[in-house]
C-alpha cells in the first residue's frame, strides 16, 4: 500500500523543509511513502527547499488559489499510484507525527476519509477554541459546521480543516468546481457519495500575529463559504433545496389569496385588498414554479450522478495507467 503525503504551499520557505524532514518514513500497513509539494505561485525558496530533499514538486507559477491546487494535488497523487493520501499544511500548523493516526482507519478498512477536527482536544475530548485562533473565525467555523452537518445528515465539529486522509476511492470521487476553497464542498460531496467519513481530533497551532495565506479577507471568506455550501447542497440535493425555497412564496401567497378570497365571499368584492390578492397570486405562481424546478432538477441530478460514475471510471483507468509510468516534475 502506497501513501502520498502532499502539501499545498504558497511562500512557505521558512517551514516547508522542516515539515518534509518530519514526515513519517514508516507506518504500519504502509509499504511505501512518497512526498509531494504543490506550489501555488510561490515567489520565495519553497520549490528549491522541496527539490533539495528529493521531493516531487508541482511548480505553479501563478497564484490559482487553494481549491484549484487541491484538485491538482489529488490528480498528481493518483498518477503517482497513491492508495492513501494525506493533505497537510506547509507551515507546521499541524503535527506531522499524527499522520499515522489519520491513515490508520483507512489502512484497516474502517473509513474512506478521515478529517481532522481542530476543535476537540485530542487528549481529553473536550470542545475547545485553539489558542490564538480569532474568536470570529472560530464562531464562523462552528456555525458553518452546524449548517453543513444539518445538510448532509452527519455531525461534524470542523468542516474546514484541510488536514485529512483519503483512500484511493475517495480521491477518485474528488471533483472540485470552485476555485477559492474546497473543504466544505468536498466533504459534502464525499458524504453524499456514501463514503465512510470519520472525524479525528488533531493538534493545531495558530501563530500569533500571522495572517492566513488562504483567508485574505474574513468577510469575503464567510460570503464565499456560504455560497459554496448552498451551491453544493443545491447540486447534491436539489429536490430538498428547491422545495424549501418554494415554501416561503407559496405559503405567503396562499395566505394572501386565502384572505382576499374570504373577504370576497363575505363582501362580494376584493377591494380594498385587490393588490394583496395580486401579490398573493404572484407568490403562489413563484412557489409552483420552484416546485416544478425541484422535480426537474431531481431528474437532472440522476443524470449527473451517472456522469460522475462514468467520470470516476475514466479517472481510474487514466490514473492506473499513469501510475505504471514515471511521473515527471510538473510545471504549471
Amino acid at each position: 500500500m502506497k501513501l502520498v503525503v502532499f502539501s499545498i504551499c504558497r511562500n512557505e520557505q521558512a517551514t516547508i523543509g522542516r515539515l518534509l524532514d518530519r514526515l513519517p518514513t514508516r507506518i504500519e500497513g504502509i509499504d511505501e511513502i512518497e512526498r509531494l509539494v504543490v506550489s501555488d505561485g510561490s515567489t520565495d525558496g519553497t520549490v528549491d527547499a522541496a527539490r533539495q530533499r528529493g521531493v516531487r514538486v508541482v511548480v505553479g507559477h501563478r497564484h490559482r488559489r487553494l481549491a484549484y491546487r487541491f484538485q491538482q494535488a489529488v490528480d498528481t497523487a493518483l498518477a503517482m499510484g497513491a492508495d492513501v493520501a494525506v493533505n497537510i499544511d506547509g507551515d507546521l500548523q499541524f503535527d506531522p507525527d499524527e499522520i499515522p493516526h489519520l491513515v490508520g482507519p483507512i489502512v484497516t478498512g474502517h473509513a474512506d476519509v478521515v478529517v481532522g477536527d481542530r476543535f476537540i482536544e485530542p487528549m481529553s475530548g473536550a470542545v475547545r477554541r485553539p489558542v490564538n485562533m480569532p474568536s470570529g473565525r472560530y464562531l464562523a467555523n462552528r456555525l458553518g459546521a452546524r449548517v453543513v452537518s444539518r445538510l448532509i445528515g452527519q455531525g461534524f465539529n470542523d468542516v474546514t480543516c484541510g488536514y485529512r486522509a483519503y483512500s484511493r476511492s475517495a480521491l477518485l470521487h474528488v471533483n472540485i468546481h470552485t476555485r477559492y476553497t474546497y473543504t466544505q464542498e468536498s466533504l459534502q460531496a464525499l458524504c453524499e457519495a456514501g463514503l465512510e467519513v470519520q472525524a479525528m481530533p488533531v493538534s493545531v497551532e495558530y501563530f500569533a500575529g500571522r495572517h492566513s495565506r488562504v483567508v485574505e479577507s474574513f468577510t469575503g471568506y464567510i460570503a464565499t463559504s456560504a455560497v459554496n455550501i448552498l451551491r453544493a447542497y443545491r447540486d447534491h440535493a436539489p429536490l430538498r433545496f428547491f422545495f424549501y425555497l418554494s415554501l416561503f412564496p407559496l405559503l405567503l401567497g396562499l395566505s394572501a389569496t386565502g384572505f382576499v378570497g374570504g373577504h370576497w365571499l363575505v363582501t362580494g368584492r376584493t377591494s380594498p385588498f385587490t393588490s394583496l390578492g395580486i401579490i398573493g397570486g404572484f407568490g403562489v405562481g413563484v412557489g409552483i414554479l420552484l416546485l416544478v424546478t425541484a422535480v426537474v432538477a431531481d431528474m437532472q441530478v440522476r443524470q449527473t450522478r451517472n456522469q460522475e460514475r462514468i467520470l470516476r471510471q475514466l479517472r481510474e483507468l487514466r490514473f492506473d495507467r499513469a501510475a505504471e509510468r514515471p511521473v515527471a516534475e510538473r510545471v504549471d
